[in-house]
């Protein structure tokens, strides 16, 4: 097996350069095996659009053949770096996860740094356990049949609700999002480039979109998101953020805008609507518990941390 650390300059995802192409190889024989994306979101827009200017990215090899890789991204933020750690199914229970692992960890030299284990797979637990990774976090993926009816939700006296106006309301809603997940180590640093980077997918539709006025004031938003079919799993909706700024908390406006978003996504003719929460946030659970979302075991997500 061999093992490289990739380089910056020469590193490019759009044409595979640079070893971009194995990396994605790994990520998309990952995600046929397993049935849910190797690479979160986030991981995917840093690489497109940023290359490994915020990363490093080790990837094993034997022959022409990728076997893993690991992605080290957000060095240069005020959060802890997020590791990414994908190996190929044909290359599995060989040690190649823990060669990439050790590699990163030799490379930072002690920094502390953050794991997600997507599905909580028990060899991800196993190899955090040996390197010293402790469990600190639980993101539910909770789901709902989009045929389901949509309980009603009144909305609150004077809010008008309406589909987002691209340019015209990004700094609205930054301020709101901000506002609304000061506390959230990720989605309380969307800043405008990630806001563009977002409406500049494919899948970015403002109808889809649903933001809350008040006296010509944005008061909050649901965001939905349509994922295309991949040859793992068929389309389907995504409750992506709903925010509501601190001063409508308790009015009935969340409830209002996850009916709004998700009477939307029914009028897609999608199977199945999805959508993340902490896994401690009770509140929000039971929310979409009484909106018809459940949760399995096996759609848990599991950050480690190191250091």
């Amino acid at each position: 097996m061999d093992l490289r650390r990739l380089e910056h300059e020469q590193f490019d995802w759009s044409s595979g350069a640079g070893g971009a192409d194995a990396v994605r190889r790994v990520a998309e024989a990952a995600e046929t095996e397993d049935g849910k994306a190797a690479l979160n979101e986030a991981a995917v827009l840093t690489l497109r659009n940023h290359g490994l200017d915020t990363g490093i990215v080790f990837l094993a090899t034997e022959g022409d053949d990728p076997l893993g890789f690991a992605y080290l991204h957000g060095l240069y933020g005020t959060g802890r770096p997020e590791l990414d750690l994908v190996v190929a199914p044909a290359a599995r229970a060989k040690g190649v996860g823990s060669a990439l692992a050790a590699a990163v960890l030799d490379a930072v030299d002690g920094i502390p740094l953050t794991a997600w284990s997507h599905g909580n797979h028990p060899a991800a637990g196993a190899l955090a356990s040996r390197l010293g990774l402790r469990a600190t976090r639980e993101l539910w993926l909770m789901r709902r049949k989009a045929s389901l009816p949509v309980a009603e939700a009144a909305v609150p006296p004077g809010v008008v609700l309406r589909a987002f106006r691209p340019g015209e309301d990004d700094a609205a809603f930054l301020r709101v999002n901000a506002a609304a997940f000061a506390s959230h180590p990720e989605q309380g640093n969307l800043d405008q480039r990630g806001l563009d980077e977002r409406k500049a997918e494919s899948w970015f539709d403002p109808e889809g979109f649903v933001v809350a006025e008040k006296d010509f004031a944005v008061v909050g938003f649901h965001w939905t998101k349509v994922h295309p079919a991949t040859p793992a799993t068929p389309s389907y909706g995504e409750v992506y953020v709903i925010g509501v700024d601190p001063s409508m908390q308790g009015s009935g406006l969340g409830r209002a805008l996850l009916a709004a978003g998700l009477e939307h996504l029914h009028g897609r003719g999608l199977d199945e609507v999805v959508l993340y929460v902490e896994a401690d946030n009770a509140p929000a659970v039971q929310l979409y518990e009484r909106y018809g979302f459940e949760h399995a075991p096996v759609d848990t997500d599991v950050m480690y941390s190191y250091g």
